[in-house]
């Protein structure tokens, strides 16, 4: 395929995505009130256990005229973004897939239903550290000090929250992506297995917007479990390519030359093509 029709591809596939979003985010309009207080209901929770506990007072505002239009509008387009992951997340794959052979298409069709359930999943593990981590921060109120937060701020905070969680799910998928495509082997995954983990733990606390420990680990361990199994499923796709028994080339030096396995033809005892060269 040349540039132009690569280009016009991925127009295409841009569009669908769009097209699934903003369909999703259509439907989600209409159920707005029960995604509003599901999305509230941890704030809610969390303020009721602590004026229970130490006299609390917390509660949401909104200071802004367009401010509940504008509510809305951003709680049905994230809604829409993950309705439609299997949508945009199969068109994604689908953009990479003429690249690949046949018989690793195959994989494709595995990966590409995965991929869907797996940032759903990911975002209800983030739904499920929510309570725990609004109820640390908000347990920072001094007392007698009423803590009014903004609704777009909180909600800006809350949907960070359930998108890097499902994003940070598909990271592994993608490394198995980048093994079908023959740019990561299994052997690498093993290789810089450590750095992944400390790699993973350094993400989990930066992208989680509560800073909290409890999200983090949250986070970085279902990230981690994520990645020992993509590594071994590399290992398992390159031992069917017939590449996971390669030689480690870093043990030999730069200069060092390698031994040739000089073969002689089985049939007449003649010198194979290398002999006849050196004779």
């Amino acid at each position: 395929m040349t540039l132009i029709e690569h280009l016009r591809e991925l127009r295409g596939r841009l569009f669908k995505s769009v097209l699934a979003i903003v369909a999703g985010a259509v439907a989600a309009a209409f159920f707005y009130g029960q995604l509003f207080d599901l999305l509230t209901d941890p704030f809610n929770g969390q303020v009721e256990r602590l004026a229970a506990e130490r006299d609390l007072d917390a509660r949401l505002t909104i200071t802004d005229v367009a401010g509940p239009f504008l509510l809305q509008l951003k709680v049905s387009l994230v809604t829409g973004v993950v309705v439609a992951s299997p949508v945009w997340l199969y068109q994604l794959w689908a953009f990479i897939v003429p690249g690949l052979h046949g018989n690793e298409r195959r994989w494709s069709r595995l990966f590409a239903a995965i991929a869907g359930p797996l940032f759903i999943g990911g975002v209800l593990v983030g739904y499920y550290v929510l309570p725990k981590g609004i109820g640390i921060l908000l347990d920072f109120t001094p007392q007698d000090v009423s803590n009014l937060v903004e609704v777009d701020k909180y909600l800006s905070f809350i949907l960070r929250m359930l998108l890097v969680f499902g994003v940070a799910f598909e990271i592994p998928l993608f490394v198995v992506m980048l093994n079908l495509a023959g740019t990561v082997s299994g052997r690498a995954l093993g290789r810089y297995r450590p750095w992944i983990v400390v790699g993973t733990f350094v993400f989990a606390a930066v992208a989680t917007p509560s800073t909290d420990p409890i999200s983090m680990l949250f986070l970085a361990l279902p990230m981690t479990m994520l990645f020992v199994l993509a590594e071994v499923i590399a290992r398992i796709i390159d031992r069917r390519r017939g590449t996971g028994s390669e030689g480690d080339y870093e043990a030999w030096e730069d200069d060092q030359v390698s031994p040739l396995d000089v073969r002689r033809d089985p049939a007449d005892e003649r010198p194979s093509r290398l002999d006849d060269v050196d004779d």
